[in-house]
């Protein structure tokens, strides 16, 4: 320290301390450690405390934790006092996990919400959803809620994508710009059937019913969906122009999907059939052994039958899908264009006759 006079004593805890010099050397000799701690009155480095806080006594943390808790300790002395605490405590996030969990229930809080505000668009829809107890007990685990859900969202963002649909042809755009527009709406109709599949896998009389469709659309409603050959029917009209070939290509789509929707719909009464002759099977007196044998045999049997009506879904659905496609091959960008947005208003105005019915005046 140059900056200090030699001649200058420091005074520090009531003692000197010598002067700079007399530090270096002393009779020739270096000055030990030792001496200068005793001549300033300087502690040893073993003597003092460890850096950073003191330890706590595993009695301490004991006292901290039930002034926090509020728990005393005459508490313990009445068994129905502690193990009410024990349980309420035990509820409590655990320590150090708080922010986590108040982001856990936020979370949780948003996504209700986000499910209100999706249940009640479809309700505005027209969809219909049960809150009744016992059908959402008997909808394995209220598959058909999530699907009401999930056809709600998906119909909205089916809205969106025709309204962009309409502005690009009402714009006159590229036919480069209406062939990405129209192949995400076939893309998404393609969605529509694998929701479908999987909700017809949870509960299959829910989409042969047709509940999550407005009261008009029920009324045209074929294995859970539109009829391919019915659609077309009302296409043609809507397409023109057409070429000779697009014509007898459609006439030609239109028959095959006829077909297939009548093998169908005959498989679906021999299965009606069938169901209901096996039932009445189990009818008569019953109350011996053979009798509870036999009804439990049966109703067996018509569980089997009842299985078949998924794979019913399925092919119908499938017919719509390959009538969508093949119908898109045959025609123009600007056609098939023209086709599917004359099927989303056909559908459309379905929902809107719905909502009229709903809101008309009653006696």
């Amino acid at each position: 320290m140059g900056w200090m006079r030699p001649e200058v004593e420091v005074r520090l805890a009531a003692q000197v301390i010598p002067k700079k010099e007399s530090f270096r050397y002393l009779g020739g000799d270096k000055i030990r450690n030792e001496v200068i701690r005793e001549k300033v009155g300087v502690a040893c480095v073993v003597d003092k405390g460890g850096r950073g806080r003191p330890k706590k006594y595993w009695e301490e943390v004991i006292r901290q934790d039930l002034a926090m808790l509020h728990i005393t300790e005459d508490m313990t002395l009445d068994r129905k006092e502690w193990r009410s605490r024990i349980k309420v405590e035990a509820s409590l996030p655990p320590r150090g996990s708080g922010k986590a969990y108040v982001q856990q229930l936020e979370s949780s809080r948003m996504k209700l919400t986000q499910l209100e505000q999706e249940l009640q668009r479809a309700r505005q829809q027209g969809i219909y959803v049960s809150s009744s107890g016992d059908q959402s007990q008997s909808m394995s685990g209220n598959g058909a809620l999530a699907f009401d859900v999930e056809y709600a969202r998906w119909l909205e963002e089916h809205n969106r994508r025709t309204n962009e649909l309409r502005g690009a042809v009402s714009s006159h755009a590229g036919d480069g710009e209406l062939r990405i527009i129209v192949d995400g709406i076939l893309a998404h109709y393609d969605d529509l059937f694998k929701i479908k599949g999987d909700a017809a896998k949870a509960d299959v009389f829910h989409i042969l019913s047709g509940m999550w469709k407005t009261p008009a659309e029920r009324c045209f409603l074929w294995l859970g969906g539109f009829r391919s050959s019915e659609l077309l029917k009302l296409l043609i009209n809507q397409l023109e122009p057409l070429t000779d070939q697009q014509s007898l290509a459609i006439n030609n789509l239109q028959q095959s999907s006829q077909l297939a929707e009548d093998a169908l719909s005959q498989g679906i009464e021999s299965l009606q059939q069938s169901l209901a002759e096996t039932l009445a099977g189990s009818l008569g007196p019953s109350g011996s052994s053979g009798n509870v044998a036999n009804y439990m045999g049966q109703m067996a049997m018509a569980m089997g039958k009842l299985g078949t009506l998924e794979g019913f879904i399925l092919q119908a659905d499938n017919l719509r899908q390959r009538m969508l496609q093949q119908l898109h091959r045959i025609l123009t960008t600007r056609q098939s264009a023209r086709a599917l947005l004359a099927i989303g208003d056909y559908f459309a105005r379905l929902r809107a006759l719905s909502s009229l019915w709903l809101a008309r005046p009653r006696e």
